[in-house]
């Protein structure tokens, strides 16, 4: 039987996408693994195996042959009784913090040696004539160039690792051959002029364009890791979130531990100003609680015996005791938080292009570039000449930035939605978000409250209004039909008192009797009032049709055989619902509702919500059936629900939204889930996503466009017509450049704002 399981496995050392793609090679050829993806720009393998057949400690073997580190949670330190618990270390953070801070010192480094070693080597290019021996020259240069070298050794350990291990090279393997190249060329015409054989001089070195190149290099890697550790930035606050300990209740004393300690069944106290730390019941005590960060509610809520917490969520007020329910991955922040990292490790499918012209470019480069070596030879070129040319090619060849175009904008725009409380599950979800030309409403609970309330109130007699209110309020008190609460809570709000009533009884599908103040009193439907002969006047029947006709249910009020009032009841829209719908319809999207009610309920509900489809009387089945039919000349049809009954049409649409207040069985049928149940977040999902994917283009366009124009002018085609060539070193600053301005571009996704309809 097999064991399935899935982990994310955090990696250093990867300068490419190719570097990405080899490991993702490795790990899907290996026995076990039912599916692996590695992302470059977060530095994760996300990996589904069988953990009968091959275990973790063996994945991250076959991640360390191919010549790369993986990064492990560090084992837990004991605390001893009675001590506070130490802060837990963010062990990711810390990785990535080391890679930051070992390429800053490996590009000081390289710095310091690259200026003096650049000055000595282009002193005679701009007129300064350094009167010293050839020898004593090549010697220093050799001496300078040879600690940048060392200093980016990564580059060749990997790049040749990678072409042993897994027959493939790699951005390195580029940036090896290139810098390689120019160094043993410039170190045996070093030993040339020692040993004073031919007419070799100092200028006929290539130490600077080999030590350059790597600072160029090593400062692009430096200013991407920077970029890079910023398209996180989201993950970060989200764990932020998290409290870090625990106050528990054991043997009646107070102790307090770190979080992940807590244990489902735990006494959990919190004070005023503290964190909820895990999920749970309350047993004892009263507070209000700010659930903005979840819900988006700006008031705080109160909170008694038997009521739910968030862990996350601040306690304002009073101290109270709860039983820990929810603990560890499944506390609600650590849901939302693996949902966002599933999401930024996920793939595109515009990003299958760019992995393809990866997989070939690599290969390819180094063939244009022994092409060109070969051809400008054999055109009757010097060999320096030729080479430089060669070198040329290598460097400014980078696959990097392709790589880094897709995920690095996923990343961004999946963090920015989580911290607008929009969970996007996947990539796939993101870009078919922006192509969605027509979103389903289901109707109530998705654009209605889902609770009817009392819209109009009519008296035959504007004087009797408060009496009969009263008598409706003391009959319907006793009433367990769904629409008695709103006739309540109307009458109510209009402080209108309850009277002391006698022989109740329930008329099965018609309405309440009782026997209130004296009077017989009568509240249901227009055929109880008939039957029971009930006087009805004409101003009273014609109002109850006019209400009708909106899609609005009538309930009659009779006090001894005749009619007194009518309630009209309805269920209404959520704010903001019909401000939406206006602002989806300017994108050009198309909007239709879906809904079981019957046919006029449902249109009355679409004319004031301005939706002009009406989809009425469909079975929750039927409604899986519908979105499919639309779907056929769609190119893709977002649904909008939130109750059990609306997951199989999510699961059936290109892009399923859930309401995050409705059932797990929608939420989980969705690709997208609006953690705050709030209407215009659908808006803002495809807006966000509009945004996001045009950043993603402009990030392929310029990394194509760069390698498309870079490659042919580094091979020297311009210069036999302008005898232009371009300089090895300007390629590396180029190569490094092209990175940064991708993850750069990707971060601006970061400015999305909201236009949320007020």
């Amino acid at each position: 039987m097999e064991d399935i399981k899935k982990e994310t496995i955090l990696i250093s050392g990867m300068h490419c996408v190719s570097c990405s793609l080899n490991i993702e090679g490795a790990l899907k050829e290996t026995a076990g693994v039912k599916n692996a993806g590695v992302n470059y720009a977060a530095g994760k393998a996300f990996v589904e195996f069988d953990a009968q057949t091959v275990s973790l400690e063996e994945l991250h073997k076959v991640i360390e042959d191919s010549g790369y580190e993986v990064i492990k949670a560090p084992a837990e330190t004991p605390v001893e009784a009675g001590s506070k618990p130490a802060e837990p270390r963010d062990y990711e953070q810390a990785a990535r913090d080391k890679e930051v801070n070992s390429l800053k010192i490996k590009f000081l480094i390289s710095l310091g040696f690259g200026l003096p070693l650049t000055f000595l080597a282009m002193s005679h290019d701009i007129g300064l004539h350094i009167n010293l021996p050839s020898a004593f020259l090549a010697v220093v240069q050799l001496m300078l160039a040879t600690p940048i070298l060392a200093a980016g050794y990564q580059f060749y350990t990997r790049g040749i690792i990678s072409l042993i291990k897994t027959k493939t090279a790699n951005m390195d393997t580029l940036i090896a051959i290139g810098t390689g190249s120019a160094y043993i060329y410039s170190l045996f015409i070093t030993f040339f002029i020692l040993l004073g054989r031919g007419s070799y001089t100092s200028q006929d070195l290539y130490f600077e364009v080999a030590g350059m190149l790597l600072v160029f290099i090593l400062l692009g890697k430096w200013f991407e890791a920077l970029a890079k550790g910023k398209t996180s930035a989201a993950i970060k606050k989200l764990m932020g979130l998290r409290a870090k300990t625990a106050i528990l209740i054991i043997d009646g004393a107070e102790r307090e531990v770190a979080i992940e300690k807590v244990k489902a069944g735990d006494i959990v106290i919190v004070k005023p100003g503290q964190k909820i730390p895990v999920g749970g019941i309350v047993l004892e005590g009263y507070s209000s609680v700010d659930e903005s960060m979840v819900t988006g509610e700006s008031l705080p809520v109160e909170k008694k015996p038997g009521n739910d917490v968030i862990d996350g969520t601040i306690n304002k007020s009073g101290t109270f005791t709860f039983k820990a329910t929810r603990v560890g991955s499944e506390t609600t922040l650590s849901q939302i938080i693996k949902l966002v990292e599933d999401a930024q490790g996920s793939k595109a499918p515009v990003q299958a292009l760019a992995d393809k012209v990866a997989a070939y470019f690599v290969p390819t480069v180094a063939a244009i570039a022994v092409v060109s070596l070969v051809v400008w030879l054999l055109s009757g070129a010097s060999f320096v000449f030729a080479l430089t040319i060669f070198i040329a090619v290598l460097i400014i060849a980078c696959p990097c930035s392709l790589g880094l175009a897709t995920p690095t904008a996923v990343m961004v725009a999946t963090g920015i939605a989580a911290k607008n409380g929009i969970l996007v599950k996947n990539a796939q979800a993101l870009q078919l978000a922006e192509k969605t030309d027509v979103i389903v409403f289901d109707k109530t609970g998705t654009l209605t409250r889902g609770e009817p309330v009392v819209t109009d109130f009519i008296s035959a007699a504007a004087a009797e209004s408060s009496r009969i209110l009263s008598l409706a309020l003391s009959a319907e008190s006793r009433s367990e039909h769904s629409l008695a609460p709103a006739i309540v809570e109307y009458a109510r709000k209009n402080n209108a008192e309850a009277q002391e009533i006698s022989n109740f009884s329930a008329l099965e599908g018609m309405g309440v009797y009782a026997q209130a103040g004296g009077a017989n009193v009568l509240v249901g439907s227009r055929g109880l009032l008939v039957s029971k002969g009930v006087r009805i006047s004409d101003e009273l029947d014609k109002a109850a049709q006019e209400f009708a006709s909106q899609g609005k249910t009538v309930v009659w009020v009779s006090e001894n055989s005749e009619c007194k009032a009518i309630f009209a009841i309805a269920d209404t829209p959520k704010d903001f619902a019909l401000e939406t719908i206006k602002e989806i319809k300017k994108l050009g999207i198309r909007v239709i509702m879906i809904t079981g009610d019957n046919e006029k309920t449902a249109s009355a509900m679409g004319r004031k919500l301005g939706i002009d489809e009406v989809i009425a009387g469909v079975m929750p089945a039927q409604k899986a059936v519908k979105i499919a039919e639309l779907r056929k000349n769609s190119k893709a049809v977002a649904m909008v629900g939130d109750g059990v009954n609306d997951a199989p049409a999510l699961a059936a649409s290109d892009i399923g939204i859930a309401i995050g207040s409705g059932t797990d069985v929608a939420i989980e049928a969705a690709q997208i889930v609006l953690i705050k149940s709030d209407i215009r977040d659908v808006l803002e999902s495809v807006r966000l996503s509009r945004f996001a994917m045009r950043k993603i283009r402009q990030n392929l366009f310029w990394a194509f466009f760069y390698n498309v124009i870079g490659i042919p002018v580094a091979a020297g085609v311009l210069y036999p017509f302008f005898a232009f060539l371009l300089n090895p070193m300007i390629a590396g600053a180029a190569m490094a450049f092209s990175s940064v301005s991708v993850v750069t571009n990707s971060l601006l996704i970061r400015n999305f704002s909201k236009r949320r309809p007020r």
